[in-house]
């Protein structure tokens, strides 16, 4: 866990090295999501609402999913890369160290322009969420779940890359879950909102965890635990088998 930590606090002490570029691209990420929000605002101010959904309520989803993606696209950048690195034999260096290789992995990177999401998910919350003890205490739990869930569908799909040979599978997956989970998942259908709760576990992402805060229900929590949990397990499970099937690029890389 020691070298984890230190690991983690070298990552960010490379991404604070050059402030001013840090900072830049907090912000550039900030106002990217500003016209995000903007769009969502304008839209429910037309139509009122859609299936249950108002403009607050998809303003806590939104505050929801750009946390989850902060953590696991900023903090854990590496989880988008698997794939790119099993395909490019990049995983050398991660496994010739004295840790658990998909731990280090994971911590091994920052992006700083992520990192502008997490910032601003919480910002949001903090505006437009209605933050009480309780709403922020479950909105911080859930952020974790979901992150938890994005972070491993990223890299179990990214480590379907082992196994293909191609990296494919993860940039599809990778776009799936941002683009799916930016939309509460009433507003689809039939096989489509199947899909949305179990092989692109988007509605996890978003949907349940913004329900979790606007109305705390214990067995919608449970099930979001479990999912992270289930997510959790089957990346660690593919990462691991996949390393099995590892070739080596023969290059000694920053990872």
């Amino acid at each position: 866990m020691r070298g984890l930590l230190a690991t983690f606090r070298n990552a960010l002490a490379e991404v604070r090295a050059n402030r001013a570029s840090f900072l830049s691209q907090v912000v550039v990420m900030g106002v990217n999501d500003i016209v995000w929000v903007l769009f969502w605002v304008l839209f429910f101010r037309r139509v009122g609402s859609i299936r249950g959904w108002d403009g607050d309520s998809i303003l806590l989803l939104l505050a929801v999913i750009t946390s989850a993606a902060g953590i696991s696209l900023g903090l854990l950048a590496n989880a988008r890369r698997v794939g790119n690195m099993a395909v490019d034999g990049q995983l050398d260096g991660v496994l010739a160290l004295p840790v658990p290789p998909l731990a280090h992995l994971l911590v091994r990177r920052i992006e700083a322009v992520n990192v502008g999401d997490l910032v601003f998910g919480f910002v949001m919350f903090a505006l437009a969420g209605s933050p009480t003890i309780q709403r922020t205490a479950v909105f911080v739990g859930v952020v974790l779940a979901s992150a938890t869930v994005m972070t491993g569908f990223l890299v179990l799909t990214g480590s379907l890359a082992f196994f293909a040979g191609r990296n494919e599978g993860g940039e599809l997956g990778f776009h799936a879950m941002l683009l799916l989970g930016s939309y509460p998942v009433d507003i689809f259908a039939g096989a489509a909102k199947v899909l949305l709760y179990t092989a692109v576990p988007a509605a996890f992402v978003s949907t349940v965890p913004a329900r979790l805060v606007e109305d705390f229900d214990p067995g919608d929590a449970a099930l979001l635990a479990a999912m992270a949990l289930t997510f959790a397990g089957l990346a660690w499970g593919a990462f691991t088998l996949g390393l099995r099937r590892y070739t080596s690029g023969s290059v000694w890389t920053r990872s």
